[in-house]
């Protein structure tokens, strides 16, 4: 990043923080300029950004009970005092003039006004008309406490497995590849690669919007002259585009043959790394007609011969990328000298063929040896901040335990069992429904096949806009009066106007928290402010609820000893958690990190105490205690140099290998049409996702006025030919159409993104404009991951 951008970026942040308040306190994080400024009546403290997951830590400036400042911790090693627009603005997220402060429920159509004690009594009553037809849907958005809460209160209280999270929309796939390569979830690297690496590949993704204090990371070093490439693969120009030595724009699900093509020339050269092969990799094929992760054994020789009609000439006719192209890809692999890093988020993973694509990415990496060194690393980034931490680390997936458990696993189940002293067989072994399957049976009346669902409870998501195909999954579920919806949340949103029952959420500082980023960085925050109104935390609702249960008799609800599921004691008596004004007399969540620490010491994802993430602006695990009692974080794992696992001289290690033989896999997976493509009658693709200023859906974001004012509605971008075709300029407004719905949107022509001729994007934040009503709900066969990154549309203008 330029000096005139770091000084841009250090006045909107004094800007941002004056603006709001004239008085500050010092704190160690915070620019003595800044707080100098502020003056002595602010308080300042440590909490990672409530957005993406990047992981960034801010100061928090309050005053009065009020969050009055916001800068970037220039002692993050994340961000280094650097935040983006978003982030400069997390404080205005907490004061939207809708905030909801007192529980609702439906009566009559309309939502009313409600105690507690009743709304509590409601959602028991939902859990006791049949606990296995109750469905709790939560989000990468839960802290980890708040997730660890709710899949204990689901698998060892109601003894469901009918919780997942939206994560499933967004990083599924990349945890399925990661297991199918490794044995074990989530990246071997770090944003340290960032900062080593010679050659940057950007695989569908955009940081410079997405993630862009990360892309600042790398084009800070171009400015101070360094020589870093960097290519962008896409299907559509972006910002990260105009930065790039490299546009390769592909044609939709090509990427499999362009990863295909690369490994073929490997071959072809032979300057693949056969030492780190023959020692640490074994090859693997989908053979069997109910394929899985582990897959079957396949020999070098029928691996390379699957390889061979991915010529660079056939995968520039599948993919659009030249041939030319393609062998420079390939040259670059084939190169050890130089250290590559590959980036990818929601391209690679919202994917028909997710799992096969991030398997790919990892086998080009591994095949070709670059892997294991700072900055020659394979790394899947995450959108939400604790998708994670808490989604894939705490496991509240439908099939999943804390601690890389699976609830199909007899030794797994007991385990958690254990740990949670609930009795044998408490845990249900068949997996819960996934997301689309979780939605779709709550759309189907009861008494059909599948109907089974009839109550969700959505926590810190929004899926009334984030579900694909909303008029198949959501729709019939709205009509239909024997099925509920319950949501928890800080706003009103597409979600609680369909809702049976709103539940006012704390949000951010208004509560404890931890989390855990894209690099494996555990992070803890103290509450700072109260919630307005009645607003409470989503972990006591969840504890709330089941003390309900447990005063009404429910079993589930009791230990083994007889004792309430959520137990907590002080001095040897026991402290009512579940009755808010006794909530924070302990600190419920340090209980709850510590029950759930004992899961991540089983598969080599451990975690320090508590007290350690307080002191730290997070650590990434595994954390490890020394003999002198401090506390280590890793940086790089399965590799010897950092990783304490590795065994001494065996430079990598892959010790969750799904062989049993600390082997990686080198997956063949080939190339497939995707599932709708253009035809006559819905000639073009449609592809959706972010903006820079807005996150998700805009529940948060659209709250603040100045990233409001920067992009207050949705549009669709078209290319200039198209529109000259339809007859449309800027500004127009025309009907995007699928053949499961439509929306109005207005024409955005060479704007900050180009799609090619034949393509349009709409990015998903408005409420307004429910994209998510045209968008494919076909999925990834291993992830069950959603594809909303391709599906035939047409446009047509739109009456006046």
């Amino acid at each position: 990043m330029t000096t005139d951008r770091r000084a841009f970026l250090k006045l909107a942040a004094l800007s941002a923080a004056t603006a709001a308040a004239s008085t500050a306190g010092a704190s160690s994080g915070i620019d003595p300029e800044l707080a100098k400024r502020m003056g002595s009546g602010v308080r300042w403290d440590k909490a990672p950004c409530r957005f993406c997951g990047t992981g960034c830590h801010v100061q928090v400036g309050v005053q009065n009970n009020k969050v009055v400042a916001v800068a970037g911790d220039q002692e993050a090693p994340v961000n280094r005092g650097l935040l983006c627009m978003k982030g400069y603005h997390v404080g205005l997220a907490l004061y939207g003039k809708d905030r909801l402060r007192t529980p609702m429920l439906r009566k009559d159509g309309e939502l009313v006004p409600i105690s507690w004690d009743e709304a509590i009594r409601v959602v028991a009553d939902r859990v006791e008309l049949d606990p296995k037809g109750f469905a709790f849907y939560g989000s990468g958005q839960w802290t980890i406490p708040e997730g660890y809460a709710a899949q204990k209160f689901m698998k060892g209280g109601i003894a469901s497995n009918h919780i997942d999270p939206n994560a499933r929309l967004c990083m599924a796939s990349a945890v399925t590849g990661f297991i199918a390569t490794y044995g074990v979830d989530e990246p071997n690297g770090c944003y340290q690669d960032l900062d080593e690496c010679d050659v940057i590949i950007t695989w569908g993704n955009n940081p410079a919007e997405m993630h862009p204090v990360l892309f600042s990371r790398f084009m800070d070093r171009r400015s101070r002259g360094e020589e870093i490439t960097l290519i962008d693969l896409s299907t559509r120009r972006t910002r990260t585009s105009a930065h790039a030595d490299h546009y390769l724009r592909f044609n939709p699900q090509s990427d499999l043959a362009i990863a295909n093509g690369i490994l073929h020339l490997l071959v072809r050269n032979g300057t693949w790394d056969k030492e780190f092969v023959d020692k640490h990799c074994s090859f693997r094929v989908h053979e069997s007609d109910k394929p899985t992760l582990t897959g079957e054994a396949m020999s070098f020789e029928d691996w390379k011969k699957a390889l061979e009609p991915y010529t660079p000439e056939y995968v520039a006719e599948l993919s659009g990328v030249s041939a030319k192209d393609i062998h420079m890809l390939a040259d670059l692999f084939g190169d050890r000298d130089k250290r590559i890093t590959s980036l990818w988020c929601m391209g690679v993973n919202q994917h028909t063929r997710g799992t096969a694509m991030n398997c790919l990415i990892h086998a080009v990496h591994l095949f070709s040896g670059h892997f294991g060194r700072p900055g020659d690393n394979p790394t899947s980034l995450t959108g939400q901040p604790s998708a994670c931490g808490t989604a894939r680390e705490v496991g509240t997936l439908a099939h999943a335990l804390p601690g890389g458990r699976v609830v199909a696993n007899a030794e797994h189940r007991q385990q958690s069992e254990d740990f949670w002293n609930v009795p044998s067989g408490r845990i249900d072994p068949k997996p819960g429904k996934h997301t689309v399957a979780m939605w779709k049976s709550w759309s189907t009346p009861k008494g059909e096949e599948g109907g089974d669902i009839h109550t969700i409870w959505v926590q810190v998501t929004n899926p009334g806009q984030t579900m694909p195909n909303r008029n198949l999954l959501i729709e019939p579920g709205v009509k239909d009066p024997d099925k509920f919806l319950i949501c928890s949340d800080v706003y009103p949103t597409a979600t609680t106007e369909i809702a049976d029952l709103v539940l006012p959420s704390a949000m951010w500082v208004e509560k404890n928290g931890v989390v855990g980023n894209s690099e494996r960085r555990t992070q803890q925050w103290f509450k700072m402010v109260d919630p307005p109104g009645q607003a409470r935390d989503d972990a006591w609702q969840v504890i709330a609820v089941a003390r309900e249960l447990f005063d009404r008799g429910f079993e589930g609800m009791k230990d083994k000893d007889g004792k309430f599921l959520f137990h907590m004691e002080q001095e040897g008596r026991e402290v009512p958690v579940w009755q808010w004004s006794r909530y924070y007399e302990i600190n419920v969540d340090e209980r709850l990190f510590e029950e759930y620490r004992q899961f991540s010491r089983l598969k080599h994802k451990d975690l320090a105490p508590y007290a350690e993430y307080v002191k730290a602006r997070g650590l990434r695990w595994p954390v490890v205690e020394q003999p002198d009692g401090t506390w280590r974080e890793t940086r790089f794992r399965f590799a010897e140099f950092d990783d304490p696992y590795v065994k001494p001289g065996a430079k990598h290690e892959f010790y969750h290998s799904t062989t049993h033989d600390g082997r990686a896999q080198v997956w063949f997976h080939p190339y497939t049409p995707p599932p709708e493509v253009p035809d006559e009658e819905y000639p073009m693709w449609l592809c959706t996702g972010r903006v820079i200023e807005h996150w998700h859906s805009g529940t948060m974001t659209g709250r603040v006025p100045q990233l409001r004012g920067s992009m207050p509605s949705a549009y669709v971008e078209v290319n200039r030919q198209d529109a000259q075709a339809l007859a449309v300029q800027n500004g127009d407004l025309v009907i995007v159409e699928s053949r499961r719905g439509s929306v109005t949107v207005p024409v955005w022509i060479d704007g900050r993104g180009s799609p090619p001729p034949g393509t349009v994007f709409v990015p998903f934040f408005d409420e307004r404009t429910k994209i998510n009503f045209v968008t494919l709900h076909e999925h990834d066969p291993f992830s069950k991951q959603p594809d909303f990154k391709k599906c035939a549309v047409r446009l047509r203008k739109a009456e006046a």
